[in-house]
């Protein structure tokens, strides 16, 4: 997938091709049915499928008050729109000039002169340009003019509710992971890099790998079951997971995540892991002492065990890099 950040007015950008806009953070089961749309229809017309985004999140421009958290880091969105057969992402940078463009200006001097595209596809309920006045209607009567047809695709529903970004937001922060997991259709997952703890885990009798997380929004604090890509390894492993301060052994500790990794004893120190949180076991504790701290330990890892032999590690398709 070729990836055009900001391009200049003259840059070189794929033409007569089906292109889908939106912020596409996350890249929901919502996200995953706009763009498959869009790639069946180029693949349909042998024309590009292009996805189009802004960078930065427009909240974080128009409401930086808001402390917006993303879920997906701009890498991770990216590779998530390639796997779904997006052939071109085109990033628009987003600031102050850019929001105070008339949506009417953006439809024909950004859309028509520069992509020309076939066919553009939206969420029904997206909205752009000055004020947030641009719509699926505008845009329509705009490509009726010039020449390309616009298709707005209503929200996907679950549970009644329209799966949305700032739905999936809540449900990861309040520790929710099974329901962020049908939400994504694969479960939610951190990158980070592997770095040298104090190595408190292994004094306990459950070493442990510490990771410094790239991701902004992170479950709430607690122990999750979880499985670990470790790329040198080639594998996924089962691992039990704790987010917190540590409460029981520290007083005002920083937040870590720490991963206890089943039956492993490989060093992967520096190394490039992906972590995806698969069940929440319990909430962060205070023990009377580490004697009981260890008790716990031991007893969450009895139940990951058992939850890995019924369940198994996650389908390749839903955890593959």
């Amino acid at each position: 997938m070729e990836i055009l950040r900001d391009p200049a007015p003259s840059s070189d950008l794929p033409q007569s091709g089906i292109v889908t806009i939106g912020n596409f953070d996350s890249v929901h089961r919502g996200h995953q049915m706009l763009v498959a749309g869009a790639v069946a229809r180029a693949a349909e017309l042998r024309a590009p499928a292009v996805a189009l985004t802004f960078e930065p999140h427009p909240e974080r421009v128009l409401r930086p008050e808001s402390g917006l958290k993303l879920v997906t880091t701009r890498a991770q969105k990216a590779q998530l729109l390639e796997r779904l057969g997006v052939s071109t992402l085109v990033e628009l940078g987003f600031d102050r000039r850019f929001a105070a463009t008339p949506a009417d200006e953006f439809a024909r001097e950004f859309l028509f002169r520069r992509l020309a595209p076939a066919e553009v596809r939206l969420g029904s309920n997206f909205r752009f340009g000055a004020s947030r006045l641009g719509d699926v209607n505008s845009l329509s009567v705009v490509g009726y003019e010039l020449g390309f047809s616009v298709v707005g695709v209503e929200p996907l529903l679950d549970g009644g509710q329209a799966i949305s970004s700032t739905r999936l937001r809540r449900e990861i922060a309040h520790g929710r992971v099974e329901e962020a997991w049908r939400l994504l259709a694969r479960p939610f997952y951190v990158d980070g890099n592997v770095y040298r703890g104090e190595r408190m885990g292994r004094k306990l009798g459950f070493p442990t790998i510490n990771v410094e997380v790239e991701n902004e929004l992170l479950p709430a604090h607690g122990v999750y079951i979880t499985a670990v890509d470790i790329p040198s390894f080639s594998r996924v492993f089962p691992s039990v997971t704790n987010i917190g301060v540590r409460p029981t052994i520290y007083e005002n500790y920083r937040v870590t995540v720490e991963s206890h990794v089943l039956d492993f004893t490989g060093d992967v120190y520096r190394e490039p892991v992906r972590l995806f949180f698969l069940r929440r076991l319990r909430d962060e504790m205070v023990f009377p002492s580490s004697v009981e701290l260890v008790a716990q330990i031991g007893r969450d890892v009895e139940t990951a065990r058992l939850y890995f032999a019924q369940q198994g590690l996650p389908e390749a398709e839903l955890v593959r890099r």
